[in-house]
């Protein structure tokens, strides 16, 4: 079992900066691949970036150049640093582990909201 806590979110100005952060319960040896989510209102939950173990990244078309995902793996802890923000992007964020076992199973956060204004 694979507890994630996100914090960070809030509201900001567009253009302006949030960095989100996912602590994960368990040694993050454990975990392969982690990635972080958005679901706006009325809108299916999409993919915002994921980093696998190995450290290589994936980025959303609409926020590449714009966010970057990063782990600490002594932390156990996964960040998103969100700049310049648009109000599209606003949307409850979630953090999601893949772990490392065989079979896989897949874990999520509670969520943490991000309003953008204009």
């Amino acid at each position: 079992q694979v507890r994630l806590v996100e914090s960070g979110g809030g509201l900001v100005q567009a253009g302006g900066s949030l960095r989100l952060s996912c602590v994960a319960s368990v040694n993050m040896y454990s975990i392969n691949t982690m990635g972080w989510y958005r679901q706006a209102p009325g809108k299916q939950r999409e993919l915002v970036a994921y980093i696998t173990s190995g450290s290589s990244t994936n980025y959303a078309d609409s926020v590449k150049d714009r966010f970057t995902i990063s782990r600490d793996k002594a932390k156990n802890t996964v960040y998103l640093q969100m700049n310049s923000l648009k109000p599209e992007d606003t949307a409850v964020h979630y953090c999601k582990a893949e772990t490392a076992s065989f079979p896989s199973y897949n874990y999520w956060g509670q969520g943490t909201q991000v309003t953008v204004s204009s």
